[in-house]
Protein backbone atom coordinates (compact mmCIF):
# COMPACT_ATOMS: atom_id res chain seq x y z
CA UNK A 1 0.00 0.00 0.00
CA UNK A 2 0.93 3.24 -1.07
CA UNK A 3 1.76 5.60 2.38
CA UNK A 4 -0.13 8.33 2.08
CA UNK A 5 1.17 11.56 4.19
CA UNK A 6 -1.21 14.62 4.80
CA UNK A 7 0.32 18.05 4.98
CA UNK A 8 -0.89 20.64 6.79
CA UNK A 9 2.11 23.05 6.91
CA UNK A 10 0.09 26.31 5.76
CA UNK A 11 3.18 27.80 3.75
CA UNK A 12 3.46 24.06 1.92
CA UNK A 13 2.15 23.65 -1.46
CA UNK A 14 1.46 21.33 -3.83
CA UNK A 15 3.95 20.57 -6.64
CA UNK A 16 6.75 21.83 -3.85
CA UNK A 17 9.86 20.61 -2.87
CA UNK A 18 8.69 18.83 0.31
CA UNK A 19 5.82 17.67 -2.28
CA UNK A 20 8.00 16.15 -4.92
CA UNK A 21 10.79 14.19 -2.33
CA UNK A 22 7.68 12.63 -0.72
CA UNK A 23 6.54 11.90 -4.34
CA UNK A 24 10.07 10.61 -5.09
CA UNK A 25 9.91 8.24 -1.97
CA UNK A 26 6.42 6.53 -2.91
CA UNK A 27 4.32 8.15 -1.10
CA UNK A 28 1.08 9.99 -1.83
CA UNK A 29 0.24 13.56 -1.05
CA UNK A 30 -3.11 14.95 1.13
CA UNK A 31 -3.24 18.90 1.14
CA UNK A 32 -5.28 19.68 4.07
CA UNK A 33 -3.12 23.36 5.28
CA UNK A 34 -5.92 25.18 7.56
CA UNK A 35 -7.21 27.48 4.52
CA UNK A 36 -7.75 24.28 2.64
CA UNK A 37 -9.73 22.91 5.64
CA UNK A 38 -11.95 25.85 5.77
CA UNK A 39 -13.13 26.47 1.98
CA UNK A 40 -14.31 22.54 2.66
CA UNK A 41 -15.73 23.05 5.72
CA UNK A 42 -13.33 20.33 7.49
CA UNK A 43 -11.92 19.66 10.90
CA UNK A 44 -8.62 18.66 11.32
CA UNK A 45 -10.05 15.58 13.23
CA UNK A 46 -12.13 14.86 9.85
CA UNK A 47 -8.50 14.02 7.41
CA UNK A 48 -6.76 12.50 9.62
CA UNK A 49 -8.48 8.76 9.55
CA UNK A 50 -7.18 7.27 6.42
CA UNK A 51 -3.31 8.78 6.56
CA UNK A 52 -0.05 7.08 7.67
CA UNK A 53 1.68 9.73 8.19
CA UNK A 54 1.63 13.99 8.60
CA UNK A 55 3.89 16.98 8.10
CA UNK A 56 2.61 19.28 10.58
CA UNK A 57 2.57 22.87 11.20
CA UNK A 58 0.97 24.32 13.96
CA UNK A 59 -2.22 22.92 14.17
CA UNK A 60 -3.44 21.52 17.32
CA UNK A 61 -3.16 17.77 17.10
CA UNK A 62 -5.22 16.69 20.57
CA UNK A 63 -5.60 13.43 22.17
CA UNK A 64 -9.18 13.63 19.94
CA UNK A 65 -7.50 14.13 16.51
CA UNK A 66 -4.56 11.42 17.27
CA UNK A 67 -7.11 8.75 18.36
CA UNK A 68 -8.90 9.63 15.36
CA UNK A 69 -6.04 8.64 13.17
CA UNK A 70 -6.07 5.06 13.16
CA UNK A 71 -3.46 4.29 10.55
CA UNK A 72 -1.20 7.26 11.68
CA UNK A 73 2.77 6.39 12.54
CA UNK A 74 4.52 9.67 12.57
CA UNK A 75 4.02 13.17 12.88
CA UNK A 76 6.92 14.95 11.35
CA UNK A 77 6.66 18.82 13.06
CA UNK A 78 8.19 21.66 10.69
CA UNK A 79 9.32 23.49 14.20
CA UNK A 80 11.74 24.08 16.92
CA UNK A 81 8.46 23.58 19.49
CA UNK A 82 5.78 20.73 20.07
CA UNK A 83 3.61 21.80 22.47
CA UNK A 84 0.71 21.82 19.89
CA UNK A 85 1.33 18.08 19.70
CA UNK A 86 -0.25 15.62 22.71
CA UNK A 87 2.80 13.44 22.48
CA UNK A 88 1.09 11.52 25.22
CA UNK A 89 -1.71 10.49 23.18
CA UNK A 90 0.83 10.48 20.48
CA UNK A 91 3.00 7.59 22.41
CA UNK A 92 0.02 5.71 23.77
CA UNK A 93 -1.29 5.22 19.64
CA UNK A 94 2.34 4.28 18.89
CA UNK A 95 2.58 7.42 16.72
CA UNK A 96 6.27 9.06 16.29
CA UNK A 97 6.85 12.39 16.10
CA UNK A 98 9.89 14.10 15.26
CA UNK A 99 10.68 18.04 15.08
CA UNK A 100 13.15 20.06 13.54
CA UNK A 101 15.42 21.77 15.98
CA UNK A 102 18.41 24.31 14.95
CA UNK A 103 16.58 25.24 12.07
CA UNK A 104 15.27 28.68 12.48
CA UNK A 105 18.00 29.62 14.78
CA UNK A 106 18.95 32.66 12.37
CA UNK A 107 16.03 33.83 11.53
CA UNK A 108 14.76 34.18 14.98
CA UNK A 109 17.93 35.64 16.20
CA UNK A 110 18.14 38.21 13.51
CA UNK A 111 14.26 38.95 14.23
CA UNK A 112 15.68 39.81 18.08
CA UNK A 113 18.51 41.74 16.89
CA UNK A 114 15.79 43.96 14.81
CA UNK A 115 13.28 44.32 17.94
CA UNK A 116 16.15 44.79 19.68
CA UNK A 117 17.12 48.33 17.58
CA UNK A 118 13.36 49.14 17.22
CA UNK A 119 12.57 49.04 21.55
CA UNK A 120 15.51 50.85 21.77
CA UNK A 121 15.33 53.96 18.66
CA UNK A 122 11.53 53.57 18.95
CA UNK A 123 11.32 53.08 15.19
CA UNK A 124 8.07 51.74 15.05
CA UNK A 125 6.35 54.82 17.03
CA UNK A 126 8.69 57.30 14.93
CA UNK A 127 7.08 55.69 11.77
CA UNK A 128 3.65 55.94 13.26
CA UNK A 129 4.36 59.69 13.71
CA UNK A 130 5.90 60.51 10.83
CA UNK A 131 2.72 59.01 8.89
CA UNK A 132 0.59 60.53 11.03
CA UNK A 133 2.06 64.31 10.21
CA UNK A 134 4.19 64.72 13.10
CA UNK A 135 8.03 65.13 12.88
CA UNK A 136 9.25 63.99 16.02
CA UNK A 137 13.00 63.42 16.90
CA UNK A 138 12.86 61.09 20.65
CA UNK A 139 16.02 60.45 21.98
CA UNK A 140 16.41 56.18 22.03
CA UNK A 141 19.00 54.36 23.36
CA UNK A 142 22.23 52.99 21.67
CA UNK A 143 22.54 49.15 22.32
CA UNK A 144 25.95 49.31 22.16
CA UNK A 145 27.37 49.48 26.09
CA UNK A 146 23.39 48.35 27.20
CA UNK A 147 23.29 44.97 28.97
CA UNK A 148 21.72 42.19 27.40
CA UNK A 149 19.99 40.16 29.55
CA UNK A 150 19.12 36.04 28.35
CA UNK A 151 17.21 33.89 29.83
CA UNK A 152 17.88 30.47 28.18
CA UNK A 153 21.51 30.32 26.47
CA UNK A 154 20.19 27.12 23.57
CA UNK A 155 20.97 27.45 19.70
CA UNK A 156 18.76 30.88 19.27
CA UNK A 157 20.42 32.35 22.82
CA UNK A 158 23.51 31.57 21.40
CA UNK A 159 23.12 33.42 17.67
CA UNK A 160 21.46 36.45 19.60
CA UNK A 161 24.49 36.45 22.39
CA UNK A 162 26.92 36.82 19.42
CA UNK A 163 25.22 39.16 17.12
CA UNK A 164 25.36 41.22 20.49
CA UNK A 165 28.43 41.40 21.32
CA UNK A 166 29.46 41.91 17.97
CA UNK A 167 27.42 45.02 18.40
CA UNK A 168 29.03 45.83 21.67
CA UNK A 169 26.52 45.16 24.37
CA UNK A 170 27.44 43.02 27.64
CA UNK A 171 25.93 40.22 27.46
CA UNK A 172 25.07 37.83 30.80
CA UNK A 173 22.32 34.81 30.77
CA UNK A 174 21.16 32.20 32.55
CA UNK A 175 20.85 28.31 31.87
CA UNK A 176 20.09 25.52 33.81
CA UNK A 177 22.51 24.08 31.80
CA UNK A 178 24.82 26.65 31.12
CA UNK A 179 27.57 26.29 28.36
CA UNK A 180 30.14 27.65 30.11
CA UNK A 181 32.87 27.08 27.48
CA UNK A 182 30.58 28.88 25.12
CA UNK A 183 30.25 31.91 27.39
CA UNK A 184 33.85 31.79 27.84
CA UNK A 185 35.08 31.94 24.16
CA UNK A 186 32.36 35.24 23.38
CA UNK A 187 32.76 37.05 26.50
CA UNK A 188 29.02 36.13 28.49
CA UNK A 189 29.02 35.82 32.07
CA UNK A 190 26.53 33.30 33.57
CA UNK A 191 24.34 34.93 36.40
CA UNK A 192 21.20 33.87 38.14
CA UNK A 193 18.23 34.44 36.64
CA UNK A 194 17.66 36.95 39.36
CA UNK A 195 20.60 38.60 38.36
CA UNK A 196 20.05 39.15 34.78
CA UNK A 197 16.71 40.24 35.68
CA UNK A 198 18.34 43.10 37.99
CA UNK A 199 20.71 44.25 35.45
CA UNK A 200 19.33 43.96 31.93
CA UNK A 201 18.51 47.26 30.18
CA UNK A 202 16.80 44.33 27.19
CA UNK A 203 15.99 41.03 28.53
CA UNK A 204 15.05 38.26 25.94
CA UNK A 205 13.61 35.06 26.44
CA UNK A 206 14.77 31.44 24.54
CA UNK A 207 13.31 29.09 27.04
CA UNK A 208 11.11 25.90 26.27
CA UNK A 209 7.42 25.84 28.11
CA UNK A 210 6.62 23.70 30.18
CA UNK A 211 5.32 23.93 33.88
CA UNK A 212 8.47 25.14 35.28
CA UNK A 213 8.63 28.28 32.91
CA UNK A 214 5.18 28.64 32.59
CA UNK A 215 4.28 32.26 33.41
CA UNK A 216 8.14 32.88 34.39
CA UNK A 217 7.74 36.60 34.16
CA UNK A 218 5.39 37.01 35.99
CA UNK A 219 4.20 40.19 38.61
CA UNK A 220 7.15 39.40 40.88
CA UNK A 221 9.63 38.66 38.57
CA UNK A 222 8.69 41.63 36.29
CA UNK A 223 8.83 44.10 39.62
CA UNK A 224 12.22 42.46 39.83
CA UNK A 225 13.35 43.88 36.45
CA UNK A 226 15.69 47.06 35.86
CA UNK A 227 13.14 50.31 35.68
CA UNK A 228 12.75 50.98 32.08
CA UNK A 229 13.74 47.61 30.77
CA UNK A 230 12.43 46.33 27.46
CA UNK A 231 11.55 42.98 26.92
CA UNK A 232 11.43 40.49 23.79
CA UNK A 233 9.95 37.02 23.62
CA UNK A 234 10.19 35.27 20.60
CA UNK A 235 10.41 31.81 22.40
CA UNK A 236 6.66 30.95 23.75
CA UNK A 237 3.79 33.27 24.76
CA UNK A 238 2.96 31.00 28.27
CA UNK A 239 6.11 32.01 29.54
CA UNK A 240 5.20 35.58 30.15
CA UNK A 241 2.52 36.60 32.41
CA UNK A 242 0.82 38.99 29.27
CA UNK A 243 -1.76 40.57 32.08
CA UNK A 244 1.31 41.55 34.75
CA UNK A 245 3.55 43.00 31.34
CA UNK A 246 0.64 45.26 30.43
CA UNK A 247 0.41 46.76 34.24
CA UNK A 248 3.96 47.31 33.75
CA UNK A 249 4.37 48.65 30.89
CA UNK A 250 1.00 51.13 31.44
CA UNK A 251 2.87 51.93 34.64
CA UNK A 252 5.75 53.06 33.09
CA UNK A 253 8.00 50.44 34.79
CA UNK A 254 9.18 48.86 31.75
CA UNK A 255 9.79 50.92 28.86
CA UNK A 256 8.25 48.33 26.54
CA UNK A 257 8.04 44.69 24.61
CA UNK A 258 7.93 43.35 21.54
CA UNK A 259 6.73 39.56 21.42
CA UNK A 260 6.58 37.41 18.46
CA UNK A 261 4.35 34.59 20.97
CA UNK A 262 0.91 34.84 22.65
CA UNK A 263 -0.59 33.10 25.32
CA UNK A 264 -3.51 33.41 22.61
CA UNK A 265 -2.67 33.25 18.97
CA UNK A 266 -4.09 35.50 17.16
CA UNK A 267 -4.05 37.94 19.87
CA UNK A 268 -7.26 37.99 21.37
CA UNK A 269 -9.58 40.95 21.31
CA UNK A 270 -9.71 41.67 24.79
CA UNK A 271 -6.56 41.33 25.43
CA UNK A 272 -4.65 43.25 27.86
CA UNK A 273 -2.05 43.85 25.64
CA UNK A 274 -4.19 45.46 22.41
CA UNK A 275 -3.53 48.92 22.35
CA UNK A 276 -0.30 49.40 24.09
CA UNK A 277 2.13 51.79 22.07
CA UNK A 278 4.94 50.32 23.46
CA UNK A 279 3.94 46.63 22.89
CA UNK A 280 4.93 45.67 19.44
CA UNK A 281 3.19 42.22 18.47
CA UNK A 282 4.28 40.57 15.42
CA UNK A 283 2.55 37.33 14.36
CA UNK A 284 4.66 34.45 15.54
CA UNK A 285 6.95 35.26 12.07
CA UNK A 286 10.66 34.36 13.83
CA UNK A 287 10.92 31.34 11.90
CA UNK A 288 9.24 32.55 9.00
CA UNK A 289 12.14 33.29 6.81
CA UNK A 290 11.85 31.34 3.31
CA UNK A 291 15.21 29.77 4.33
CA UNK A 292 13.93 28.41 7.69
CA UNK A 293 11.22 26.96 5.98
CA UNK A 294 12.27 25.43 3.57
CA UNK A 295 15.35 24.25 6.19
CA UNK A 296 12.43 22.66 8.59
CA UNK A 297 9.97 21.53 5.91
CA UNK A 298 12.48 19.16 4.18
CA UNK A 299 13.72 17.76 7.47
CA UNK A 300 10.27 17.08 8.56
CA UNK A 301 9.89 15.34 5.46
CA UNK A 302 12.90 13.41 5.22
CA UNK A 303 12.04 12.49 9.01
CA UNK A 304 8.31 10.88 8.07
CA UNK A 305 10.44 9.29 4.70
CA UNK A 306 13.16 7.28 7.10
CA UNK A 307 10.20 6.14 9.77
CA UNK A 308 8.15 5.39 6.85
CA UNK A 309 11.17 3.22 5.19
CA UNK A 310 11.44 1.28 8.46
CA UNK A 311 14.19 3.64 10.37
CA UNK A 312 12.40 2.49 13.80
CA UNK A 313 14.18 5.72 15.53
CA UNK A 314 14.04 9.12 12.44
CA UNK A 315 16.24 11.54 13.44
CA UNK A 316 15.03 14.28 16.36
CA UNK A 317 12.68 11.52 17.37
CA UNK A 318 10.82 13.02 21.03
CA UNK A 319 9.38 10.37 22.14
CA UNK A 320 11.55 6.87 21.73
CA UNK A 321 8.62 5.29 24.29
CA UNK A 322 5.91 4.85 20.69
CA UNK A 323 7.74 1.67 20.37
CA UNK A 324 5.85 0.40 22.96
CA UNK A 325 2.76 0.55 22.17
CA UNK A 326 3.52 0.69 18.39
CA UNK A 327 5.07 -3.28 18.66
CA UNK A 328 3.43 -4.40 22.20
CA UNK A 329 6.77 -5.58 23.06
CA UNK A 330 8.64 -3.35 26.51
CA UNK A 331 11.27 -1.42 25.03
Amino acid sequence: MTARVLITTAYLEPGGEVDRLLADAGCETVFRRAADRKARGERLVDVVGEVDAIVAGTDSFDADVIDAAHRLTVIGRCGVGYDNIDVEAATRQGVAVTFTPGVNRSSVAELVIGQLVNGARLLPQNIAAIRAGAWDQPSGTELGGSVLGIAGLGSIGKAVAVIARAMGMTVMAFDPHFDSSFAARHGIEEATLDQVLAASDFLTLHMALDETTRNLIDTPRIAAMKPGAFLVNTARGGIVDESALAVAIREGRLSGAALDVLEEEPLAADSPLRGLDRVLITAHIGAATHQARARSSLMAARQVIDHLGGNAEPDNLVNPAYRTAATGVES
